[in-house]
């Protein structure tokens, strides 16, 4: 059987394994080190960089800690892997590209990093991206593209553009992943790779530190195999104290499914398991209804010039532009360039619009307690479907369509996975307004249970 069909554990029964003493964060750390190093698997793909020895320093570390019943958390010594758009002290932040290749190390961590290294968690490496976070694919022109665990035979997109970290989890070389999400880089490779996705309220966690993509819709969260991974690693990252997760029952819940865009042009298979997790979560008590939401509409128009990503990506990179502009990845390119389209009043037009749009939606919402519908529309498509720069251009936008409507929203969401075993990998987002976020977490929990009786 290989790694990524295998039943993986979650963090609570890591952590449980450690406190009982059945494991050692030294031998995690060897066993997802040597998940990596397989020369059969994914691991030269997925990282871009593993700190083999530093790893195994904080290993040791959070063992004589617990030793001594002073560990900083229950979850010290769990290895994660740390995307390469965040600052690791003594680090090189390349953000999935060459032209970075010079820039200095870091000389702190980003905020997110130095909460979970607080906590006790093993960093284990960098993982692989899009460049630049400029894509919902996954696929990376200078360090290779990351397959799927589905019909890995055959090469399946992994989703972006927290590619390398969804794989590093999916096949057992870390046990969660460090992400961000701009327009849905932390929920599309959840979705395919069978995992956990969470996009907390962007102000949530501090984005300072990471190589900006859209500060408007950027957001940090976390990638792992169950929502209760995900609500502890979010409340690690936001600095929040250690608590446990109301649990709540999905009697009275009510759910929206928005009938606008985000169901059109689904594949057979994720239509078939939209269909029957609504079914599953009715029968366990939600009160789900179809509603219209033309507002949804409105965000072709919004984008048509590239929206917030061209433009705030444009500012940033300009300067690397005019100096290295052969060394990016064209397709990645194109995207930041439309930016130089947007003038001052456009780009003041866009804020105006999305203002317009999160009061409008947020009134449908009221009667709500969250969003559902499919995370993406999409089966992984094959790597060798998307080279050239029209397949690509077209999948990559479909990708993004229904999980980047959270990050316009300013809202937060969680993409749970919503396929049978064996089944093509698809995920159902439920999703919910600014600061919702504990709420959508209890929800999402009692929703995975409810879910996990399709197996």
């Amino acid at each position: 059987m290989s790694r990524h069909s295998s039943v993986l554990p979650t963090l609570a029964s890591l952590a449980d394994d450690l406190t009982a003493g059945r494991t050692s964060a030294e031998a995690l750390t060897e066993a997802c080190l040597d998940a990596i190093n397989d020369e059969g698997g994914e691991g030269k793909r997925a990282f871009v960089t593993v700190d083999r020895e530093g790893a195994f320093d904080q290993a040791r570390a959070a063992d004589t800690a617990r030793r001594a019943n002073c560990a900083p958390s229950r979850y010290a010594g769990i290895p994660i892997s740390i995307k390469d758009l965040f600052d690791v002290e003594g680090q090189l932040t390349k953000a999935g590209a060459t032209v970075m290749s010079d820039s200095p190390a870091a000389e702190t961590d980003a905020p997110a990093v130095a909460r979970l290294r607080r906590a006790g968690f093993v960093l284990i490496g960098r993982t692989n991206m899009s460049e630049f976070a400029f894509s919902g694919l996954g696929n990376n022109l200078h360090f290779g593209t990351p397959r799927a665990p589905w019909d890995r035979d055959r090469g399946r997109v992994p989703g972006g553009s927290t590619s390398g970290g969804a794989v590093s989890v999916a096949d057992g070389m870390a046990h969660a992943a460090l992400g961000t999400d701009t327009g849905g880089s932390c929920r599309i490779p959840a979705a395919f790779c069978g995992l956990v996705g969470y996009k907390p309220t962007a102000r949530r966690v501090p984005l300072s530190g990471i190589t900006p993509l859209s500060p408007s819709l950027d957001s940090v969260g976390p990638l792992a195999r169950s929502a209760a991974c995900c609500a502890a690693l979010g409340g690690i990252l936001a600095g929040e104290p250690p608590t446990e997760i109301v649990r709540v029952t999905l009697a009275d819940l009510r759910l929206a499914i928005p009938k606008t865009l985000v169901l059109d042009g689904l594949d057979t298979e994720v239509g078939t398991a939209f269909e029957r997790a609504l079914s599953r979560l009715s029968a366990a008590g939600a009160t789900i209804r179809e509603i219209e939401i033309p507002e949804f509409l409105e965000l072709p128009s919004i984008n048509a010039k590239g929206g917030f990503p061209a433009a705030e990506a444009y500012a940033w990179h300009k300067p690397l532009i005019e100096k290295f502009s052969d060394r990016y990845d064209p397709r990645i390119l194109a995207r930041i360039l439309r930016g130089r389209e947007q003038s001052a009043t456009d780009y003041i037009g866009l804020r105006t619009a999305r203002s317009r749009f999160i009061v409008s939606v947020g009134r449908r919402l009221i009667d709500y307690d969250a969003f559902a519908y499919p995370t993406v529309p999409i089966v992984p498509p094959k790597i060798l479907d998307v080279e050239s720069d029209e397949a690509f251009a077209k999948t990559n936008a479909l990708t993004l369509r229904n999980p980047s409507v959270i990050n316009v929203l300013d809202g937060c969401a969680v993409s749970l996975p919503m396929n049978r075993p064996g089944e093509a990998p698809c995920g159902l987002m439920l999703a919910a307004g600014t600061g919702a976020d504990d709420e959508l977490l209890q929800i999402a929990v009692a929703a995975e249970a409810a879910l996990k009786a399709l197996a």
